[in-house]
């Protein structure tokens, strides 16, 4: 916890929280995409 404050203090609070931000869009991105990849082999099966 001491790591993410003392980083917040040198690099200001707007960046800490658009980096979380980022970080969290990335993860459900990586999400979508697979779903999209797979969504063929799924209309595949279905038919």
């Amino acid at each position: 916890m001491d790591n993410i404050m003392s980083f917040i203090n040198e690099v200001g609070f707007p960046i800490v929280v658009t980096l979380y931000l980022l970080y969290r869009i990335e993860t459900k991105l990586e999400a979508v995409i697979q779903s999209i990849q797979s969504l063929p082999d799924r209309l595949k099966n279905s038919d």
